[in-house]
């Protein structure tokens, strides 16, 4: 028999690896694809209703409406979300794969937040259609930039994922933590309200975060008269994406048996 290469093998892992994902994601319950539809949907709908109530009308928000500025920075916010969430639990769940020596720890985070990107970006895609039904403009004014910086959004989705991966199956509650503090994360990154209405004092805190210069470049990239935060930086972003995924992976080649084995 021929000897199969390293990429050889790795390849084949990770179609194994994402064939055995996509079936218990897409498959495992009959109502996953309505609840990954219903999920966005109900809360486009829950704060447009808010919005009306506290505002009054579909007001514009620096230059873009409100309906759409809020779906793509929804998006975008989840696709970092899942990558993180989903990350953590991924070593755990894949722990009989690991009596095969060609399976490693980093190759279930990978291969789960390569299905998550998969699928949100499938059904960001159906959105943008169905708002085309509906006259609300999802449409890109930037297409190739606007989908660097959904990748972008993806990269720091899937470092923040690993090293949190890594630490919470060495530390469980960090695992608990972390899920406590999505839902403030989903506030501060302005995903449900501007960020340029914060005061400059404490905006300029908020701005450490790079989530919110993920969305406000992604929402650049979609509306042609949309005014981002000030100091907006991709260059920022990347200072983040780099090292995490670097430290990730730092991690999980460390610790490699001992994640293996918790």
């Amino acid at each position: 028999m021929r000897t199969r290469t390293s990429w050889q093998v790795t390849r084949s892992v990770w179609h194994a690896m994402f064939m055995r994902e996509a079936i218990s994601r897409t498959m495992a319950d009959r109502m996953a694809w309505f609840w990954m539809l219903a999920e966005p949907a109900a809360m486009i709908i829950i704060m447009v209703m808010v919005r009306t109530v506290a505002v009054g009308g579909s007001a514009k928000v620096s230059g873009a409406d409100f309906i759409p500025w809020m779906i793509v920075g929804l998006f975008g916010f989840q696709l970092f979300r899942e990558n993180m969430m989903r990350s953590i639990g991924a070593i755990d769940a894949n722990k009989a794969l690991f009596a095969y020596r060609q399976v490693k720890p980093i190759d279930t985070i990978f291969i789960r937040c390569y299905l998550e990107g998969l699928l949100k970006t499938f059904i960001f895609i159906l959105f943008i259609l169905a708002g085309s039904l509906v006259d609300v403009d999802l449409i890109p004014v930037e297409p190739l930039v606007a989908l660097f910086n959904w990748l972008s959004i993806w990269l720091l989705g899937l470092g923040v994922g690993s090293v949190l991966s890594a630490v919470s199956s060495l530390i469980p509650e960090v695992g608990r933590i972390v899920r406590l503090v999505s839902f403030p994360l989903l506030i501060i990154s302005g995903v449900l309200f501007p960020l340029n209405i914060i005061p400059h004092n404490l905006q300029q805190y908020l701005m450490l975060n790079p989530i919110a210069h993920g969305l406000e470049l992604l929402r650049v990239d979609f509306f042609s008269s949309y005014r981002p935060v000030p100091g907006v930086s991709a260059t920022y972003l990347w200072f983040w994406i780099l090292p995490l995924n670097s430290l990730g992976l730092m991690l999980n080649l460390k610790f490699q048996m001992r994640l293996k084995a918790q």
